[in-house]
């Protein structure tokens, strides 16, 4: 479990708590969605690779740093798109690339609908966003898609996570981190998150 990070954050914490609310509109659940996406994407890329570059200054020139080597965002499909909205607001120049994959509610188990990969995944680091990890079963299907694919690096972000979740995503890729706004009790019989913010998908896009 050393590589589950559970922010700390307080405006993480807060805007989790509000995301929660059953009064929640989609609209303001989409911000919530972004920005949260934002601050987690902040925590989660402190260890990116990057090299050293000069810039012109208006007096001067002066030493940067640049990302070494292009990033992918991998939103799962659908509730993953408005995490994939928040981490180009901090990362623009990003690829984005998109997974189809959504669970069978009787097995539990995804089901792959939808694939949309570059030829050649030449990303240094591949972040894959879903803004629930429940059952774990889709997070562990994205990340097999990408390692298939030759991504080494991958790193999965949510808003909430279950313990089942993260424990199914751990043994099955031990070494990809996982960074989560909030750490829940448990899965309902459903496969649901409890006490979870219900569905994603249905309260990002008003389908509920």
């Amino acid at each position: 479990m050393s590589l589950v990070f559970e922010s700390n954050h307080p405006l993480v914490k807060q805007k989790v708590a509000a995301l929660r609310a059953a009064d929640t509109p989609p609209p303001a659940f989409r911000q919530l969605v972004r920005t949260l996406a934002l601050l987690l994407g902040a925590e989660a890329t402190v260890d990116l690779p990057i090299r050293p570059t000069t810039v012109r200054t208006p007096l001067g020139d002066a030493p940067g740093l640049e990302l070494d080597g292009p990033v992918a965002i991998v939103p799962i499909l659908r509730a993953g798109l408005g995490m994939a909205d928040g981490l180009l607001d901090l990362i623009p120049e990003a690829q984005v690339w998109h997974i189809g994959l959504f669970r069978d509610e009787a097995t539990l188990k995804p089901t792959e609908y939808y694939n949309k990969l570059p030829a050649h995944c030449r990303a240094r680091v591949a972040m894959v966003v879903d803004p629930m990890l429940a059952t774990g079963g889709s997070a562990v299907r994205a990340c097999e898609i990408l390692r298939d694919s030759g991504i080494r690096s991958i790193k999965f972000l949510c808003l909430i996570a279950a313990p089942e979740g993260i424990a199914r995503l751990s043994e099955a890729m031990p070494d990809v981190p996982i960074h989560a706004g909030a750490v829940d009790d448990r899965l309902t019989d459903i496969g649901f998150i409890y006490p979870g913010l219900g569905d994603a998908g249905d309260r990002q896009f008003a389908t509920g």
